[in-house]
């Protein structure tokens, strides 16, 4: 069973958690509610030639009961595709987060790591992507990306983005009960259930979810919204923190994944299979950094070490949390602790060029422009 869904009124019903780690999302609402008003996050253009379209959609696998609340019944997983688009004209930018999701967001910012309990309108984002714009035809390469630990899929649009303008298709993961706030196809906006750091079942619990809800994802490319202008025999996988422990975990299980770009996050318990393409990028200021070196000591990969710069400037903090601490709204530490005190937007765009090369190149090339015009 599988669903492709417009925005609903947010339900009622919510599934409480605690620790959010981050926000940001593709929803597809063309209008977002403006409850709130104050500072509007924004984020960066990206810099391919082709413009952006974005869907959504929600997979509901039979076969697995829900690991974080079994009274929900089947497994279901939502994803965003952002994808280079055709023809953008009369197709609206998409808000960063849909209404339900700004309003619990918004209610839990004071939790996220010191970020403003108010002042902030987080849903007035727009993101450079367009709601259901008709995508560009070609057979393009297909990368998945799998937040990190406690975060929204949507934390990675900016990253999303500018692969997808340069000719890929980015499948943005979702994983329901961890994330932090996910709309469903019903309306619901649930929550995660985690309550700070994970113990070590918990996070194997996370992994192993994360991973099967990932191989479900690949074994229904076919059903997802355009398709038919995916490859996947060229398939690669983007993960941060925990996403990038799951990312190599399920290289080392499944042979379509052909290349892993890891950004900060462990490597481990399964080895690491040496067939693939790995990129590692770390930031020099993330608290848990000697561990991570140490799970990729020895590996055969690209390494880059982002200097000033901390955990989630590999991630669109990179952009939030400068806007933010320049308004008043967050002091000099929240901004470290997040994105570090160096140059954020030149460190994102550093990501972004490193992600663009690699999966390039690993991914047998992201296709140029294409006879006749591309139309914004």
């Amino acid at each position: 069973m599988n669903d492709t869904f417009p925005l609903r009124p947010p339900s009622r019903r919510a599934f409480l958690g605690a620790a959010l780690l981050g926000a940001a999302s593709a929803g597809l609402p063309a209008v977002p509610a403006r409850a709130s008003g104050g500072l509007v996050p924004a984020l960066p253009a990206p810099t391919g030639p082709y413009p952006v379209g974005v869907v959504r959609h929600a997979f509901t696998d039979p076969a697995r009961t829900d690991p974080w609340d079994p009274a929900l019944g089947a497994r279901q997983v939502v994803v965003g595709i952002v994808y280079p688009a055709r023809n953008v004209t009369g197709f609206p930018r998409a808000p960063q987060l849909t209404p339900g999701e700004a309003a619990v967001f918004g209610a839990l910012a004071p939790l996220v790591r010191g970020l403003p309990a108010a002042g902030v309108d987080w849903a007035g984002t727009l993101t450079h992507a367009h709601a259901g714009a008709p995508p560009l035809p070609g057979r393009r390469p297909v990368v998945l990306y799998t937040p990190g630990g406690g975060d929204a899929r949507t934390l990675g649009t900016g990253l999303a983005e500018e692969l997808a303008s340069h000719g890929a298709v980015v499948v943005l993961v979702d994983h329901p009960g961890e994330a932090s706030q996910v709309e469903l196809p019903d309306g619901t906006v649930r929550e995660s259930v985690l309550h700070g750091p994970p113990d070590p079942a918990t996070f194997r619990t996370m992994a192993d979810t994360r991973v099967a809800d990932l191989r479900l994802v690949l074994d229904r490319l076919g059903e997802l919204p355009h398709a038919a202008v995916t490859d996947p025999c060229r398939t690669g996988i983007l993960g941060h923190s925990a996403g990038g422990t799951a990312a190599a975990l399920l290289a080392a299980r499944d042979p379509r994944i052909r290349a892993v770009a890891n950004l900060e996050g462990y490597l481990g318990p399964e080895p690491w299979p040496g067939d693939r393409p790995l990129l590692l990028l770390r930031t020099d200021g993330f608290e848990g950094a000697a561990r991570i070196e140490r799970s990729w000591a020895g590996l055969r990969a690209r390494r880059r070490t982002l200097r000033a710069a901390n955990h989630w400037v590999l991630t669109d903090h990179a952009a939030i949390v400068p806007r933010l601490h320049a308004a008043g709204l967050v002091p000099d530490a929240v901004r470290d602790g997040l994105v570090g005190p160096g140059d954020a937007a030149a460190s994102f765009a550093a990501v972004r060029r490193e992600l663009r090369g690699f999966f390039g190149r690993e991914l047998r090339g992201l296709p140029g422009r294409e006879a006749g015009r591309v139309r914004r």
